[in-house]
């Protein structure tokens, strides 16, 4: 079966900055739902008319992958309003109550530097602004249900970013990243 909107594939992968540093490796099969919010629209797009077995070499640039840097998504926080145990690169499901009222509330933020007396919070994709290369290979392509169409995702999210507690069944009361 050829790949099609709203089918379901199983991929794995292969992520390079342009200097050929690896930044993710798939190594099992993960299903993805194509024409959904699964992958980026450029990957629904190249693997359209493929078929299991097929590689694919794909060079994404900023604007096809995680957006251009903003560095008005940049916030310095009092460090006062964050957890004791803070780590760079934890994240946030938003920023806590008392900080920037003008920051976006329904974004992920990633702790990015830490002072004595302020956090710098940045509201970017931890990929934003990079070129990308990516090596992908389709192991498996079938018909998606008319519920996996309903939802429009699988709940396997091409770099999805989920912040949660220690225990996934849990909200956190403390976000993290995982």
């Amino acid at each position: 079966m050829k790949i099609t909107d709203q089918c379901v594939v199983a991929l794995t992968w292969t992520l390079k900055d342009t200097l050929g540093e690896e930044l993710d490796v798939l190594d099992e099969p993960v299903e993805f739902l194509v024409g959904g919010d699964d992958l980026l629209e450029s990957l629904d797009k190249a693997l359209l008319g493929h078929v299991p077995g097929d590689t694919l070499e794909l060079q994404l640039e900023p604007h096809d992958a995680f957006g251009d840097y903003d560095d008005r998504l940049l916030f310095l926080e009092p460090r006062g309003l964050f957890p004791e145990e803070l780590e760079e690169g934890m994240g946030f499901e938003g920023l806590p109550q008392g900080c920037n009222p003008l920051a976006p509330r329904d974004r992920l933020y990633f702790v990015s530097d830490i002072y004595p007396d302020h956090v710098v919070m940045d509201g970017n994709h931890p990929l934003a602004g990079m070129a990308l290369r990516i090596r992908l290979k389709v192991h498996t392509v079938r018909e998606a249900t008319p519920e996996e169409v309903g939802r429009g995702t699988l709940g396997t999210g091409f770099f999805q970013m989920q912040v949660q507690g220690d225990d996934p069944d849990e909200p956190a009361a403390r976000p993290t990243l995982h």
